[in-house]
């Protein structure tokens, strides 16, 4: 039997994520093999819905590790080109990780494992260009351990992140986001070891609302690229790549005119210099993200949760999002995340707006 919780995900995805309906070319993407009865889901209610071509691809973590070992330097940026331009083709992509323990980036070259997500990026950022598209998570065991859970607790947690009514989580977000941020200029957060400001006039407040990540809750825009200043402490350890990267601990970093001038961490050093000089655009802060998930309490090493925390906000080093008004471009999309609910505050236009973690406006 079903576990239901795993059919009213998938029905999440199809009707509301993605507003699948009769026509659509969907595929569905497991990023391991144990993201199989999700997948199964997913297809069977877009099928329902009159959708199709439907579509499957299951990623291989240890396929990675070919690549890593074996392909050139010239090779590893392309391997997904065949996908990118297959994406004209499809109109809705449903992608699914799965966590299988692969922690394979963490033994090569910094270098050639941002080649290799140069790769993914390229058709991660296809598929948002061109299709409906949303990314979730199926819990698997590794990804409880991962996590410091029993598979049963990670799967409640995991569970309970998704299945809210998210036409109402988008709702109350807009409101805050016409009370707070409308017409803001100016963003300075303070905690422990934080004291950073940045200009926002003139770009866009996303709100997130379940449509292109599940779980959600999340208000996010593209600070000024030249307007960050002052030093920002990071709470959580930082991984990257996302999946199976090498974990940064203790991450600190100080802002002139938007650049990253100094950076420490008390553990992981050289991986973070290796990713503030991959490119131009990876020492300039590309999105301010904001977390409002309430039932999402706790780091769990998984960045698709755990920057939607609510209280806490980060920071992506790297690209940019047009759509909220960036322009920095970069190979490199690394949130760091602070969490402000032991006396944090955020003030936009000179006004307290969030303390501890709660919005006081």
């Amino acid at each position: 039997m079903v576990d239901p919780r795993i059919g009213r995900l998938a029905r999440t995805l199809v009707e509301h994520s993605t507003s699948t309906h009769e026509g659509d070319a969907v595929m569905v993407w497991g990023y391991s093999e144990l993201a199989k009865p999700l997948m199964l889901e997913v297809a069977r209610e877009a099928i329902e819905r009159g959708a199709g071509p439907v579509v499957t691809r299951i990623d291989f973590p240890e396929i990675q590790d070919c690549l890593l070992r074996a392909a050139s330097d010239e090779l590893l940026p392309r391997v997904n080109d065949p996908w990118v331009h297959m994406v004209d083709d499809l109109d809705v992509s449903i992608r699914i990780l799965a966590p299988t323990g692969w922690a394979g980036g963490t033994e090569f070259d910094p270098h050639r494992v941002a080649k290799l997500d140069i790769a993914h990026g390229a058709l991660r950022n296809a598929l948002h260009r061109n299709t409906r598209m949303v990314v979730t998570m199926f819990p698997t065991a590794a990804g409880a351990a991962d996590a410091g859970m029993t598979l049963t607790e990670y799967e409640d947690y995991v569970f309970g992140a998704v299945d809210q009514d998210w036409a109402k989580v988008a709702a109350d977000q807009q409101k805050i986001i016409d009370a707070v941020f409308k017409d803001a200029k100016t963003i300075r957060i303070t905690a422990e070891g934080t004291d950073v400001t940045m200009s926002v006039e003139g770009r866009s407040f996303i709100n997130c609302g379940g449509r292109i990540n599940l779980p959600d809750a999340e208000i996010m825009t593209c600070p000024v690229e030249s307007s960050v200043q002052g030093h920002a402490t990071f709470t959580y350890p930082a991984i990257f790549p996302p999946t199976g990267g090498r974990r940064v601990e203790g991450v600190r970093l100080w802002f002139e005119d938007g650049r990253v001038v100094k950076a420490t961490a008390t553990d992981g050093q050289d991986h973070l210099n290796t990713m503030l000089d991959l490119d131009a655009g990876s020492r300039y802060v590309g999105e301010l993200g904001i977390g409002n998930n309430s039932r999402l309490d706790r780091w769990i090493g998984n960045i698709l949760f755990d920057e939607k925390i609510g209280g806490t906000v980060h920071l992506a080093l790297g690209m940019a999002f047009p759509e909220a008004g960036g322009v920095n471009k970069s190979a490199l999309h690394w949130d760091l995340i602070t969490d402000l609910k032991r006396g944090g505050e955020m003030w936009v236009d000179g006004a307290l707006v969030q303390k501890d973690g709660r919005w006081v406006f």
